[in-house]
């Protein structure tokens, strides 16, 4: 999830067709997964992890800061994509840390089982977009309680309740319904479709974390 004025352009100024905007924001989305699979192909584990991890993080969120500081400050398309991609990148040297710790039928499980969430909720977002409206901000607070209860647990117990990521892949679940409600509120321009592809793509990726450590689980 981005929060920026993206989803505050609501307005009859549209630039381009319905489908020519469900098309860009597809095709960033798939570019966004495409970069993310050729990463996990192509970079070794040995070498993210040969990096000091308080170098990699730090690495990691200078760039996806910067990355959200584009696409929440610009209108221009081009830029929106290269924060897009600095967003995507980093995640992706992530994945190829976190990747190899599961088996690959584990994650092709969470794959297909992310696919089809993710299709269900913007089928539901495109029904139902008042709903999903309606609890936005209570997902936000939901989301943020779970964080601080999972950061509560690591530092003060060491421990991970298994129930926390059923919870957290709900939110993000209802998350996907969300942005994908307000991607078809919003003035269709190129840019737009660029920040909302940005918004669903976090949304997608972090759902397919929390059901991946699910599956591993079972």
């Amino acid at each position: 999830m981005i929060e920026n004025d993206t989803f505050n352009r609501v307005g009859t100024n549209h630039q381009i067709s319905a489908n020519a905007y469900n098309l860009i924001l597809g095709a960033v989305l798939l570019w966004g997964f495409a970069v993310n699979w050729y990463l996990v192909t192509t970079v070794p584990a040995e070498v993210m992890l040969a990096i000091p991890p308080i170098a990699f993080y730090i690495g990691y969120f200078v760039l996806a800061m910067a990355g959200v500081a584009l696409l929440s400050g610009s209108q221009e398309p081009m830029y929106s994509f290269l924060g897009y991609n600095l967003i995507v990148v980093p995640i992706g040297l992530l994945l190829v840390v976190v990747l190899p710790r599961y088996s690959h039928e584990h994650i092709i499980q969470a794959v297909q089982t992310t696919i089809l969430l993710t299709a269900g909720m913007m089928i539901l977002g495109t029904l139902f977009p008042a709903f999903f409206k309606r609890i936005e901000s209570s997902l936000f607070i939901a989301l943020l309680v779970s964080l601080i209860v999972e950061l509560g647990q690591s530092f003060f117990f060491g421990t991970h309740l298994a129930a926390m990521d059923y919870i957290v892949a709900a939110i993000f679940c209802g998350y996907i319904g969300v942005d994908w409600g307000r991607a078809n509120r919003i003035e269709r321009t190129v840019d737009n479709a660029i920040d909302s592809a940005a918004a669903l793509y976090l949304d997608i990726i972090n759902l397919f974390l929390r059901i991946l450590r699910i599956m591993a689980k079972k």
